[in-house]
């Protein structure tokens, strides 16, 4: 259960840092500006935000 959440916060942050890279926000990566790179990241976030919710659910059984 621990493990989800972990898991589930490293892709959020890797999620935001990649939507900051996509958008241009954040410089020095090949990532910066392209929005691939920001749709991407949008799509780790929300995974990232499930698996949190999956873990949370399963400790308040």
């Amino acid at each position: 259960m621990w493990v989800r959440a972990v898991i589930g916060v490293i892709l959020c942050i890797a999620g935001v840092v990649w939507i900051l890279q996509g958008v241009n926000v954040i410089h020095g990566s090949t990532m910066s500006g392209h929005g691939g790179y920001a749709a991407l990241g949008a799509v780790v976030l929300v995974l990232g935000v499930l698996l949190l919710e999956v873990a949370r659910r399963r400790l308040h059984r």
